[in-house]
């Protein structure tokens, strides 16, 4: 099975805060027609979900999907610490606007029992007609699972794998011997090749939006055996998401998105609006890694 890449969309707002539709369907644009990307991971940590309302997300999951069309898989990320609005949300993504994947977070923040965490996929995807992806982050949500426990949540046949965002290789490698028949797309872009000697099968994440071509590339060398160049690219991408960081991750992204010539709007408060030097500071990474 060919490896698949899904970028995790962004989300356009404007000054005032409110939504930028049209940015946000520019980014979906520009991931099909010019990233040939195979997937979106429409509702993550990247979209800034986290900072919007139930109804801010229904608005992005419905606007996604009308722009992509047919034109790609879609995965709307449904969780949230509130277990009755990932239930509203799962909803209204599969019965009202029809995706056919979901995902969701681990419930965060309260130190959850396992058992509170398996109740809570499978409170989601009761009643519901779809198959779900594990969102498993610990670095920001505090859960670490084991290779026993995402046993335990596969024995609900409707979660069908992880998207596994997390440097624990062995751990990687336990799951994927374990269980050879789910899916497993890493979420970490600076360590993809790693993940891909242990056999994921692709990648979720958000320096995709703009280095999908170089990740395609990637992956190729690595399936032809030509170990050398993959490591190459590895290292240019990881110099292209250095630079980034560097100049502040997220609204970093969106303004190399205005230098490819998508309006990716700003990102929400608190996170930082662009400053000239921002501004300047992308133009040099798009120069330097897109001209």
């Amino acid at each position: 099975m060919a490896k698949k890449l899904y970028s995790a969309l962004m989300t356009a707002f404007n000054e005032d805060g409110t939504m930028n539709d049209a940015g946000t369907r520019a980014m979906v644009r520009y991931n099909i027609d010019v990233n040939h990307i195979d997937g979106l991971y429409i509702g993550g940590s990247t979209g800034e979900a986290f900072m919007m309302s139930v109804a801010e997300r229904k608005h992005l999951f419905k606007i996604a999907f009308e722009e992509a069309g047919d034109g790609c898989d879609l995965i709307a990320q449904v969780g949230a610490i509130n277990l009755t609005e990932a239930k509203e949300l799962a909803d209204y993504a599969v019965n009202t606007v029809g995706y056919k994947t979901i995902s969701a977070v681990t419930p965060f923040y309260y130190p959850f029992t396992f058992d509170q965490i398996k109740d809570y996929y499978d409170s989601i995807l009761d009643g519901l007609d779809t198959q779900l992806l594990i969102y498993s982050l610990p670095a920001l949500t505090g859960v670490s699972l084991s290779a026993e426990q995402f046993g335990k949540l596969f024995e609900n046949p409707k979660i069908i794998g992880i998207k596994f965002t997390n440097a624990d290789f062995l751990l990687l490698e336990r799951v994927r011997k374990a269980f050879p028949d789910k899916l497993i797309y890493f979420g970490s872009d600076e360590m993809l090749l790693s993940a891909l000697v242990l056999g994921v099968d692709g990648a979720i994440g958000s320096t995709f939006n703009l280095n999908a071509k170089r990740t395609y590339d990637e992956i190729a060398a690595f399936e032809a055996g030509d170990n050398a160049k993959a490591l190459e690219l590895q290292h240019i991408s990881n110099d292209y998401i250095m630079d980034v960081i560097d100049n502040d991750l997220y609204p970093t992204i969106k303004l190399l998105f205005h230098e490819a010539g998508v309006d990716a709007g700003i990102c929400k408060k608190p996170m930082n609006a662009p400053t000239p030097e921002m501004k300047a500071g992308a133009a040099k990474i798009y120069a330097k890694y897109f001209n």
